[in-house]
């Protein structure tokens, strides 16, 4: 068996997309020099092109922060010279530019996925670890040695071996997202908890190419401000780390912070197929005010207005679209923190340096349970709306747009409260569930509307009354419609209603009462406001 086998600068092993629909994967060196071909990149799961994206990124950090286009040693040095540097590669449109080639080949020896001293992303001669087979390695079965999957995506040799290019996919992946049941070979270690990209609610800028996709999310000032990066030391450029379980600060430069270990890990290989692999905590650190991190939504925990702002990052609810959420993508007041990647954007359309009219952002996050001991779930999705929304012009309409979704939210409760009245009216023992469907529902036929809406607003030509009303009015005939098939779906049960016993009191319930109520509440959106319905 080969000490050295598989380098990662020459195999293919990336998988991508072309506009056409065609997929293929391409070597490292390849992705780059052909990035504006591809329409993104194309793994089996959003979570898993992440973890591939941010390495891509990570080498790009390493490379353009200290070598201008042509390959001079040139640190940057200023905002001025970040900003100039990233509008030339911008106005390139293309990576196609040696000086990557060349810094790879550097490194080239710490890219073979085996090697006897230095094997990519992992550590040699791990002992003494949890033992795992590949089909945990593969996200799409996650599967452990003890929570085997009913009806596996895979079977036979497919599910117990993987071919090097997915396990190399995998193996990226398993180092960012991978969940706490490793156990630790040592005693009274602290827990790392999930693996770092686990623990945030991701959020990427989505170009029209991949090309666009990396410049978009290369961000050269921190929150694009003025402040510059350390200097960069992505995992290639340094000793191979091999502590179990170690907290560390966090990384000051993005090639780091991109590249970070969260676990040890050793693939195992037969056949020229990886058979499993073992697994060890690896490298962690505090996730409040972890601001170095410009891919994740930001939740404020302070306890009170009044004490100073504690951000932590803010895991994305699969059963939420993310619109609903937009304060936290879009503003930036006090008590609330935009992602890094927004205002890095938001500074290069403030500097005139993209020409971009619409911006599209990608939500990506697994859901975790029993105390991240395992994945239950995944969810990604997209959101796009006018650039101009995050240049000075738009901070009104930002402000506008949070209010109308909080009234979007107060109609969609009124259809729950709707659904729960009716439920009650028919001696539905489920009401809970009634009202919960009904919300999930409204929510399902707002979905695309809305985003509709988003995306065609214009903060320089639009009268900011006339889209919102338009934007009420459709909202309001999308709820009423749901309203009044949920009553007419009632039976006469409901119709004729019946008496309910709660905290004592006699209350009597009827459909056509609660219809009445309902289209009273949705009159207007000063009654909305003023409306305290609890459930």
């Amino acid at each position: 068996m080969k000490e050295k086998e598989f380098n990662l600068l020459n195999e293919p092993w990336i998988a991508v997309i072309k506009h056409n629909g065609q997929k293929e994967e391409v070597s490292l060196v390849t992705v780059f020099e052909r990035a504006h071909e591809w329409k993104r990149l194309a793994g089996e799961m959003d979570s898993q092109d992440i973890a591939v994206l941010r390495l891509l990124l990570a080498i790009l950090h390493a490379v353009f922060s200290r070598y201008d286009l042509s390959g001079k040693f040139e640190p940057i040095k200023s905002p001025s010279e970040a900003l100039w540097r990233w509008k030339s590669l911008w106005d390139k449109r293309t990576l196609d530019v040696p000086i990557i080639n060349e810094y790879l080949n550097m490194y080239s020896d710490r890219f073979w996925l085996f090697h006897p001293e230095a094997p990519f992303y992992q550590v040699p001669n791990l002992e003494n670890a949890t033992e795992y087979t590949a089909a945990k390695l593969n996200g799409i079965l996650s599967e452990s040695n003890n929570k085997l999957r009913l009806f596996p995506q895979r079977s036979g040799d497919e599910k117990t071996a993987l071919s090097y290019p997915e396990a190399a996919r995998w193996l990226l992946y398993i180092n960012s997202f991978d969940d706490t049941s490793a156990k630790p070979k040592e005693k009274g270690l602290p827990s790392p908890g999930a693996g770092w990209l686990g623990k945030l609610g991701l959020i990427i800028a989505v170009g029209d190419n991949l090309f666009e996709t990396l410049l978009l999310n290369m961000i050269f000032l921190k929150d694009g401000l003025n402040e510059l990066w350390g200097k960069e030391s992505p995992i290639w450029e340094n000793p191979v780390r091999t502590g179990e379980r170690v907290e560390i600060s966090i990384p000051d430069n993005p090639s780091e912070l991109l590249t970070i270990q969260s676990r040890r890990l050793l693939l195992k290989r037969l056949d020229e197929k990886i058979i499993g692999f073992s697994l060890l905590g690896g490298e962690f650190f505090q996730k409040e005010n972890a601001f170095a991190e410009q891919m994740t939504v930001w939740k404020n925990t302070a306890k009170k207005e009044s004490d100073s702002p504690v951000y932590q990052p803010k895991r994305h609810d699969p059963a939420r679209q993310i619109w609903r959420d937009f304060s936290t993508i879009a503003v930036q007041r006090q008590g609330k923190q935009r992602p890094g990647v927004v205002s890095w954007i938001a500074r290069l359309k403030a500097e005139n340096i993209i020409p971009l009219s619409l911006f599209r952002f990608q939500t990506v996050s697994l859901k975790y349970a029993d105390k991240d001991f395992f994945v239950e779930d995944l969810s990604s999705d997209m959101i796009a709306f006018s650039s101009d929304l995050l240049t000075y012009l738009g901070n009104e309409w930002l402000s506008r747009i949070v209010d109308e979704i909080e009234i979007t939210d107060r109609l969609v409760q009124q259809v729950g409260i709707l659904a729960q009245n009716v439920a009650k009216a028919k001696g539905d023992i489920n009401v809970r569930n009634c009202r919960d469907f009904a919300k999930q529902q409204g929510y399902y036929r707002l979905d695309l509307p809305f985003r509709k809406w988003l995306s065609k607003i214009d903060p320089i030509n639009d009268e900011m009354n006339d889209v919102c009303n338009e934007w009420w009015e459709e909202e309001r005939r999308i709820i009423r419609r749901l309203g009044n098939e949920l009553v007419e779906q009632a039976g006469v049960k409901a119709f004729i209603g019946r008496i309910v016993i709660e905290n004592g009191k006699e209350n009597r319930y009827a459909a056509p009462k609660a219809f009445n109520r309902f289209l009273y509440n949705t009159a207007s959106q000063e009654v909305l406001k003023l409306k305290g319905d609890k459930y």
